[in-house]
Formats: structure tokens, sequence, C-alpha cells
């Protein structure tokens, strides 16, 4: 009767050992699934906030100018770009599309040096790089919560759960082709 007892035992802790393998692996991926959520959601927040800031920064530099149409016209359709954004890839490419547009409004800034002096566009000027940072910030962060979902994912045991559980492969937030170029800015 002992060795019966024993081996129910043995057979119960291996159980439970298989029960809690199963259990902390796709806890873990579900906590690097939500990280990742999260700091996806940061980069929305940091991006909406600098698409509030745009119309002021619009108006402010159409008081001072009257024949910047075009920029102004460019710079309303990237963030409406923006805005409407779903996917990450999406988001990226607004980004980069909202990013050009304002270097384009900045460039015709410098040609009005009252506008310069003005401090609504000072302070609006200084919210705006202040954002311009928190985005970059949250991106690094972003990026880095992805690296560490998607290799959970696919390296042995995560890969097991990924496949079982259906946890599937992040995207990373990534600069357009051109970002990095300096926009060319033409009058």
């Amino acid at each position: 009767m002992n060795k019966g007892l024993a081996a129910l035992g043995v057979v119960i802790l291996v159980i439970i050992m298989i029960v809690g393998f199963f259990v902390g692996g796709y806890n873990s991926l579900v906590r690097k699934q939500t990280v990742v959520e999260q700091k996806a959601s940061d980069i929305d927040t940091q991006l909406q906030r600098r698409a509030d800031l745009i119309p002021n920064l619009v108006n402010t530099v159409k008081g001072y100018t009257e024949h910047e149409t075009e920029v102004f016209s460019e710079v309303t359709e990237a963030r409406e770009h923006l805005m409407a954004a779903n996917t990450m890839a999406e988001k990226s490419a607004a980004d980069a599309e909202v990013s050009g547009a304002l270097n384009k409004l900045i460039a015709v800034a410098e040609n009005y040096p009252e506008l310069k002096s003005d401090t609504v566009y000072v302070d609006l000027m200084d919210e705006l790089a202040g954002t311009e940072n928190r985005i970059s910030y949250v991106r690094q962060e972003y990026n880095s919560a992805v690296t560490d979902y998607n290799m959970a994912i696919r390296t042995f045991p995560g890969v097991f759960f990924a496949n079982m559980f259906g946890f599937e492969k992040a995207d990373l937030f990534e600069a357009e082709e051109g970002a990095k170029e300096v926009p060319k800015v033409e009058f």
C-alpha cells in the first residue's frame, strides 16, 4: 500500500508540474503581450498630443503668413492621416508624413522673424519639441517590449505556447524609408 500511495503521489506531483508549466508559460506570454499593448497605447497618446497641437500651430503661423496655403494643406492632410491610422505600420507611415509636413511648416516660420518672437508660437514650439521627445522615448519603449515579446513567442518553450494559444508576432514601430532624410523645402 505504501508503494501505491507513493506512485499516486508521484503522478499527482507530475500532473501539478505539467499544469504549472502550462499556466506559467501562458501567463508569461500574456504579460509580455499586455506590455506591448500598453506601450502601443503610450505611442497613441503621444501621437494624439502632437495631433492636438498641430491646429494651434498652423493657425498661429497662418496669422503671420498669407501665401503658404500648400504647406498648411499638407500639414492638415498629414494630421488627418495620423488620426485615421489603425495599425502600427499605418501609424508609423503617418508619423513620418506629419514630421515631414511639420518640418516644412517650421521652415516657413523661419522666414517670418516677428512670428518667431510671438510667445504663442514659441510656447507651441516648446510643447511640440517636448512631445517629439516623448514620442521618441515611447517608440523605443514599445520596440523593446515588442522585441522581448517576439523573442518569447519564437523561442522554446514560448513557441509551443504561442502556437497552441494563437499568440502572433507584433510589429515594430519602424521609420519610413525617407524618414532619415531631411525634407526639401522649396519656395
